[in-house]
């Protein structure tokens, strides 16, 4: 509820002066309104999107309408008659062209290495801040374990203990700060790796097929064993073994015997 810029004073809904004071009421800077009604019919709705841009480059819709001008206008000369005026033109549509397509991949582009710039920046001031409190709880370990090797050259179990109790604690603090910075370290690296997916081209994957389910296999049939060959109706019928008929003994004859046998 308002009150009187005078003596502080609530006033009433739509009062112009003050029931304390008696002085006139302004608007000020704030007040209190009324809701408006629910809209009960069909309310226009415009939806515009904005686009960035960049110093020295022409915007993309900017460049297509030179395009498209630059075309019908070297149409039009073609027609006419005056083709060096319309290949010159003709060259400028097309160049106009790719100077749209390029803005838009820039575009592209540069929004993702700044995203990847400040992606790295927040991680690396992050893990800056992480090795500046490991730095500190070594300081601190170290003073414990020199706490602990004098409580237990002195014989201290209170002491020595109590030393024990915190350095266990210190560690697990140690351990969960290595681990935060792992986090924070692959983290930004996802998240880089995603924003370059965006600006890279489709490429075809190929899926691999899903093994089936034990049941959906093909059922196990018999084993096969295969025919011989030839088959046993259409190869020759079996033979009797041939064995050779025995011959005469044949006796080898005696030659001439040499100087030895002579002289003996």
């Amino acid at each position: 509820m308002a009150s009187c810029p005078n003596c502080g004073q609530r006033l009433p809904k739509s009062s112009r002066y003050c029931p304390q004071c008696g002085q006139p009421v302004g608007e000020g800077e704030t007040r209190e309104l009324e809701l408006p009604p629910d809209e009960t019919g069909p309310v226009p709705v415009t939806v515009t999107h904005a686009e960035r841009r960049y110093y020295g480059v022409a915007p993309t819709s900017f460049a297509l309408a030179l395009a498209v001008a630059a075309f019908v206008a070297a149409i039009v000369l073609f027609a006419i008659g005056h083709w060096p005026i319309g290949l010159i033109l003709l060259g400028l549509a097309l160049l106009l062209v790719l100077l749209s397509v390029e803005t838009g991949v820039f575009r592209d582009r540069a929004g993702v290495a700044a995203d990847s710039v400040a992606t790295r920046g927040r991680a690396t001031t992050r893990t800056l801040a992480l090795r500046r409190e490991l730095r500190k709880l070594a300081v601190l370990r170290g003073r414990l374990l020199f706490e602990l090797g004098d409580a237990v050259y002195r014989g201290d179990e209170q002491a020595t203990e109590g030393a024990r109790q915190r350095l266990v604690a210190l560690d697990e603090e140690w351990r969960q700060k290595e681990a935060e910075m792992q986090t924070v370290n692959t983290q930004a690296q996802d998240r880089i790796s995603r924003r370059r997916l965006e600006v890279q081209p489709t490429e075809m994957v190929q899926i691999p097929e899903e093994p089936a389910a034990p049941g959906e296999q093909d059922p196990v049939g018999p084993a096969v064993i295969p025919e011989p060959y030839p088959p046993p109706d259409e190869g020759d019928p079996p033979q009797p073994a041939i064995i050779p008929e025995p011959g005469p003994a044949v006796i080898p004859e005696p030659g001439p015997q040499g100087p030895e046998g002579r002289d003996s």
